[in-house]
């Protein structure tokens, strides 16, 4: 059986810590961030508890190997909200096999069924595989942006 025939997509919801756990770790490695640290379970529960964040997962097996986690926007143009893709990742050994692509399709599934206005991400120009990635997710549309970060403690 093919790592597509048997990943599964899934929700968590506040008692799926040790599945969000494994993802952060698994956005940690494929990042390759220094100094990375695992948040507390508690924290991470609270997170989960939230109405306006979302964690999607892709599973083998039980076993997370990748997933999203998205923010829930409210708007004033509108009173339907955006969902803004924060966080993506792929296990490194399992990339271009349709993962991501597979995940993208069933959070978009699952704004669209309800309600939401849009549903975004953003990727850093000089990440040529990030934007190569989403490109290939069929978009709407593309929008060049310019982010503007104020670091607030250092």
């Amino acid at each position: 059986m093919s790592i597509r025939e048997s990943l599964k997509i899934k929700r968590l919801k506040e008692n799926n810590v040790p599945e969000f756990m494994a993802l952060v770790k698994l956005f940690g490695e494929v990042f390759e961030m220094k100094d990375f640290s695992l948040p507390q379970p508690n924290y991470l529960q609270n997170l989960l508890e939230r109405p306006n964040f979302d964690v999607f997962v892709a599973l083998d097996n039980n076993h997370v190997v990748g997933g999203l986690t998205t923010y829930v926007l409210e708007q004033y143009y509108s009173e339907k909200p955006l969902a803004y893709i924060y966080d993506l990742a792929v296990a490194s050994n399992l990339q271009r096999q349709g993962i991501g692509k597979q995940l993208i399709a069933e959070v978009n599934a699952f704004y669209t069924k309800k309600g939401f206005e849009e549903m975004y991400v953003q990727a850093d120009k000089v990440d040529a595989h990030a934007v190569d990635f989403y490109r290939k997710t069929m978009p709407t549309e593309e929008v060049p942006v310019i982010n503007f970060n104020y670091t607030l403690h250092k």
